[in-house]
C-alpha cells in the first residue's frame, strides 16, 4: 500500500512539474515576444529621419499639470527657413509648448524632432534645457532677459559662449589663445550690432534705454549663437506702431540674410499675417487650424475662439 502510494505521489508530481514546466515556457516564449514588440516600438519612436526641408516636428506632444492639459495631442511641422506663427487665446498654451521645445518643461508624452545644423534629426526630449543651444535653438522671452550690469557688447559675447573652446585654466589667467577666440567673437558681435544699427550703443548700458533698442539687442544677441532655429515670445510685446513695423522688417531681415528657421508667438495679428509663412492657431492646448495666413483668417474655429465671432 506504501509503494503503491508513493508511486502514486510521485506520477502525480511529475505530471505537475511538466505542466509547469510546460506553463513557464510558454510564459518566456510571450514575455520574449512581448519585449522584442517594445523595443522595436521604442527604437522606432526614438529614431527618426526628417525631411530634409522641416526644421521641427511636434508629434502628438502633450504637457499636463496634474488636471490640466496645456498643450493636447499637438501634431505640426515647422519648415525649414520660414517664418512660422504660434496664436491663440491668452492661456491656450502658447508658452508651455515653447517651454517643452526647449526642454525646460519635460513633455508629458510625444516627441518633439529637430534637424540641428548639421542636418542631423535629433530627438529633443532627451536633451538637458541647458543643452538645447547647443543643438542650434534660441529663444526670447516674453519679458526683455538682458543683463543690466554689461555693456550691450558684453551682453552679446554672453551670447557666444558655447563657441569658446579655451577652457577654464584659459579663462583665469586669459591666456592667448583665448585672447584671440574672444577677438574673433567681439568682431562677429560688432558686425551683428552694425546690421541692427545698434553700434552706436555697444559701449552703453542697457538700463534706461528705450524699449524698441532693448528688443534689437536682444534679437542680436540670438545671432551671436550662430542659431537654425530662432524662438520669439511675443516679440513686438510693448512696442508702438512705428517700432513694430520696424521690427516688422528686422524679422524679415534676419530670416533672409542668416538662412534661419523663425518660430514666434505674437498677438499682434497685423504682425503675424504680414510676415508668417504658415501659421498654428491652438486654443486649450489643441490645434484649431494650420496653415497660409489666408487660411488661417478664414477659418471659423480662429475667428470663435481667438477673434470672438460667432
Amino acid at each position: 500500500m506504501k509503494k503503491r502510494l508513493e508511486a502514486d505521489a510521485d506520477a502525480e508530481y511529475k505530471s505537475f512539474a511538466d505542466r509547469n514546466e510546460k506553463s513557464v515556457v510558454r510564459i518566456k516564449e510571450k514575455l520574449n515576444a512581448a519585449r522584442q514588440k517594445s523595443e522595436a516600438i521604442t527604437t522606432k519612436s526614438h529614431t527618426l529621419s526628417l525631411p530634409e526641408d522641416v526644421a521641427l516636428r511636434l508629434d502628438h506632444l502633450c504637457m499636463y499639470f496634474g488636471g490640466l492639459k496645456a498643450v493636447d495631442d499637438l501634431s505640426f511641422d515647422v519648415k525649414k527657413g520660414e517664418i512660422f506663427g504660434l496664436i491663440g487665446p491668452n492661456g491656450a498654451g502658447k508658452t508651455t509648448l515653447f517651454n517643452c521645445i526647449t526642454q525646460f518643461y519635460k513633455p508629458s508624452s510625444g516627441e518633439i524632432w529637430f534637424n540641428d545644423r548639421y542636418g542631423k534629426t535629433i530627438r529633443l526630449n532627451k536633451y538637458a534645457v541647458h543643452n538645447i543651444i547647443k543643438t542650434g535653438i534660441v529663444r526670447t522671452f516674453q519679458n526683455i532677459e538682458l543683463v543690466a550690469e554689461l555693456t550691450v557688447l558684453e551682453n552679446l559675447l554672453i551670447a557666444a559662449h558655447t563657441q569658446y573652446h579655451s577652457g577654464f585654466i584659459s579663462h583665469m589667467f586669459f591666456t592667448p589663445t583665448l585672447k584671440r577666440e574672444t577677438a574673433v567673437l567681439t568682431q562677429k558681435a560688432l558686425v551683428i550690432l552694425e546690421e541692427m544699427k545698434l553700434l552706436h550703443l555697444k559701449d552703453a548700458y542697457p538700463v534706461g534705454m528705450p524699449y524698441g533698442a532693448l528688443k534689437r539687442i536682444e534679437l542680436a544677441r540670438t545671432l551671436m549663437a550662430d542659431a537654425s532655429l530662432i524662438i520669439l515670445d511675443e516679440p513686438a510685446a510693448g512696442l508702438n506702431e512705428k517700432e513694430t513695423q520696424e521690427l516688422t522688417e528686422l524679422i524679415k531681415q534676419i530670416s533672409r540674410e542668416y538662412e534661419v528657421t523663425i518660430f514666434l508667438v505674437e498677438h499682434d495679428m497685423g504682425l503675424v499675417m504680414d510676415i508668417c509663412d504658415h501659421i498654428c492657431a491652438i486654443s486649450f492646448g489643441k490645434k484649431l487650424a494650420y496653415g497660409a495666413p489666408k487660411e488661417i483668417q478664414d477659418s471659423k474655429d480662429v475667428q470663435e475662439a481667438y477673434l470672438g465671432v460667432e
